[in-house]
């Protein structure tokens, strides 16, 4: 996927553009749906669009990458979505889906990079340094002990760590249909599983397989004490502001738009920030993208001028409205641009 195009085969492909045909010109506003971490990033930019060019402003919806990807490979046609913004990579899986249903040139976009930050009610415990196999003793389903799985018996930030907060572990995290709690899985709490040589251990109880150590780590508690939030931020920031002793997980950009409200943690002793996420010093970052049909360039009006616009120096670079949101910017921007740039030549 490092070339950012996914190409079908010959007979998709003329399926696909036979299905472009049928719908051409008859919709003439793009349609965006997914990743919530990328939405207000995707609005900034489709409403500045409206602005500045001769289309009207797309239509950009939430609902989460995975509900956005599977509503881009429903099909192609003007009853199909345009974009799909993701917080992670698209899936093989869903790579499989979209050319099964005709959707087989698929250009990966990267729009730059954001932070997966730990913030709590400005006034309340005193969250603010963790460790990743901090969160994995706290959250994960069962621990190893004495060469058996056992139910997380941890309830209080104490018991994880005496220097923790005496407080009640009361974690909001991600739904499964975000792509950001993949990413807080992956670099939190299997992380986190093998810092704590739990790994190890949970490698000789299930006699060493691998495949199965990791899905027993990254296992995520279901006694109340981790909360999955389908909704986006704003949902996991009323989540706290009713449970002062809850500590939620959020983008870097939505924390530095609350800083009244929250106050962030430290990871293994690194602050999120701009600067940290971009040289890759703080540890739990991540890629955002949108990925786009291209079966529909040329088709849709505006289509690929909003794509290039959406990765112009002047909205996605450092000095841009994005950055200024808290985007961190992406350093082979240039390359992406040329990418587009090409769309349809």
């Amino acid at each position: 996927m490092k070339s950012g195009l996914f190409a079908g085969t010959a007979v998709a492909t003329v399926m696909a553009i036979s299905a472009t045909s049928a719908f051409a010109q008859s919709r003439d506003q793009i349609q965006v749906a997914g990743s919530s971490t990328v939405l207000p990033y995707a609005s900034i930019v489709a409403e500045a669009f409206g602005e500045n060019f001769d289309y009207p402003s797309p239509v950009v919806e939430s609902g989460g990458s995975s509900a956005g990807l599977k509503k881009f490979c429903e099909g192609v046609g003007e009853n199909t979505i345009d974009i799909a913004n993701s917080s992670r990579a698209i899936r093989e899986a869903e790579v499989a889906a979209c050319a099964e249903a005709g959707v087989t040139d698929i250009m990966e976009v990267r729009i730059g990079y954001d932070g997966i930050v730990f913030a709590s009610k400005s006034d309340g415990p005193d969250f603010t340094a963790f460790t990743p196999a901090q969160w994995y003793n706290a959250l994960a389903a069962e621990l190893p002990q004495d060469g058996a799985m056992v139910a997380n018996p941890n309830t209080n930030w104490t018991s994880v760590d005496e220097s923790l907060p005496d407080s009640e572990i009361l974690a909001f995290i991600p739904g499964t249909k975000h792509g950001t709690r993949e990413v807080f899985e992956e670099k939190v709490i299997l992380q986190g599983c093998e810092d704590s040589g739990a790994m190890e251990q949970i490698l000789e109880i299930n006699g060493g397989d691998e495949d199965a150590a990791e899905s027993a780590c990254m296992a995520v508690r279901t006694d109340g004490l981790s909360v999955d939030i389908d909704g986006d931020y704003t949902e996991t920031l009323a989540r706290i502001e009713s449970n002062p002793n809850g500590i939620g997980v959020f983008g870097l950009a939505f924390y530095e738009n609350n800083t009244d409200k929250l106050k962030v943690a430290t990871i293994n002793d690194v602050v999120p920030s701009t600067e940290s996420i971009s040289t890759g010093e703080y540890p739990v970052s991540r890629p955002l993208y949108f990925y786009l049909k291209q079966a529909h360039v040329g088709v849709i009006p505006g289509l690929k001028e909003y794509a290039e616009f959406f990765v112009s120096d002047a909205v996605a670079g450092p000095s841009g409205p994005l950055a200024a949101y808290g985007l961190v910017s992406d350093p082979e921007l240039a390359e992406t641009q040329a990418k587009i740039a090409d769309l349809g030549s």
